[in-house]
């Protein structure tokens, strides 16, 4: 059975760090893509980061460019997300996820397994 479990997740303040994981477990993960996506209140789940297998290829959304950067550790099952610069916008639940292939894409349904998500609260 295929787990993904986030963790790092908390109360910071504008201008500052976080460093997000997650912890994948049920197969091997090496060979597919794995992202972050983000919920605010209210709002529909969006696309973080990505990073394909065997880290040929990261990607981006426009507003973590500069800020974030997604990195994975094939050998543990680990991705993590660093975020810098934190905005009280950036306030949301982190949801890691795997795709259903090597490279994944910006859209949730280019991923097969989700996590429950780790709660980011950016005061300001």
């Amino acid at each position: 059975q295929v787990q993904l479990v986030e963790s790092g997740g908390g109360l910071v303040q504008a201008g500052g760090s976080l460093r997000l994981s997650c912890a994948a477990s049920g197969r091997t993960f090496s060979s597919y893509a794995m992202a972050w996506f983000r919920q605010a209140p209210e709002k529909e789940r969006e696309y973080v980061a990505r990073d394909s297998f065997a880290g040929s290829f990261t990607g981006y959304a426009d507003f973590a460019k500069g800020r974030f950067t997604i990195s994975r550790d094939n050998d543990k099952n680990m991705v993590y997300l660093q975020m810098n610069s934190l905005e009280p916008e950036d306030t949301a639940v982190y949801y890691c996820a795997v795709a259903k292939g090597p490279y994944g894409d910006t859209t949730m349904s280019a991923y097969e397994y989700w996590g429950q998500g780790t709660q980011v609260t950016v005061s300001s």
